[in-house]
């Protein structure tokens, strides 16, 4: 069957559909802007009747608030189960008042640093991407404690705190971790205290932690934000781990198998970011850890 051919314009029609595009752009970027800038709710912007805002997507609306951006507009109505490619007018009644839920919550919080967990296997560049956030003001990377001892050039409150086994024991038994493990023959944990000073002074704190770390921050923190790093295959990892050099083939071994494992546990984080690009990915995060 021929498909109907698309119907003849005359140059006057062609002009006034090209100068009504132009204006609906205009309306939806100073709607935009006017959000950005605080001086527009997206309240307003959802119950504006004009056609151009009532066409605009509304993973477009969302990420014109301050902090939020593409990636967490996404994830916000993932949670509420709102197609990505929704428009506002097509939202229903159901759908609007989940999104004002959301969005009334959020306002009633406190300006309080959000908590953020990076995890994911060895060797996909967790490290990596702590240290290009260590410097931007708007973090603070959190500081693990150690029941080992200081290697050659480690400073104590910079590296690692450095805690007796007696110490770490108590802090144990009076819940001061936000989580804590043991792995050969040491404990390590994140003193939860400097967590919530930092995050009551506006910081954004970043916990670089393995997975059943992540766990166990979930259950004690159930707000904070689970990032996953992900490597862009699974041959890069083994072609990463293998690229070290130090370890033993027994040794290797056994990093590939914990490794599995970590993958495995991706689906229980709130965003998975594969490090393919590392200035991309610290873009995403930025976006998913200032929201």
């Amino acid at each position: 069957m021929t498909p109907n051919p698309p119907p003849h314009l005359t140059l006057e029609q062609r002009q006034a559909a090209l100068l009504k595009a132009k204006i609906s752009r205009q309306e939806r970027a100073q709607v935009k802007q006017a959000i950005a800038d605080g001086e527009l709710s997206v309240f307003d912007a959802l119950n504006d009747p004009r056609e151009s805002i009532q066409r605009m997507r509304v993973v477009e609306l969302l990420s014109s608030l301050p902090g939020v951006g593409k990636t967490r507009a996404s994830l916000i109505m993932e949670r509420r189960s709102i197609s990505p490619t929704r428009r506002i007018g097509g939202l229903g009644q159901l759908q609007l008042r989940a999104l004002g839920k959301e969005l009334a919550v959020a306002k009633a919080e406190p300006r309080r640093g959000n908590l953020v967990v990076i995890s994911g296997p060895g060797g996909v560049g967790k490290s990596t991407i702590t240290a290009l956030l260590r410097n931007d003001p708007r973090f603070w990377i959190s500081v693990s404690a150690t029941t080992r001892e200081p290697r050659a050039g480690e400073r104590d409150g910079v590296d690692y705190s450095f805690l007796s086994t007696q110490k770490f024991q108590e802090m144990i038994d009076s819940g001061s971790f936000l989580e804590w493990a043991e792995f050969a023959g040491n404990r390590y944990g994140t003193p939860r205290a400097p967590v919530d000073e930092w995050r009551s002074l506006g910081k954004h704190v970043i916990l670089e932690i393995e997975i059943d770390g992540a766990r166990q921050v979930r259950e004690r923190e159930p707000g904070a934000t689970l990032i996953f790093i992900a490597p862009p295959s699974w041959d890069e990892l083994v072609r990463r781990l293998a690229g070290r050099g130090t370890d033993s083939p027994e040794r290797r071994a056994a990093r590939l198998a914990l490794a599995e494992q970590e993958m495995a546990a991706a689906g229980e984080f709130d965003a998975i970011l594969v490090n393919d690009q590392v200035e991309g990915l610290i873009d995403q995060l930025v976006s998913l850890a200032t929201a």
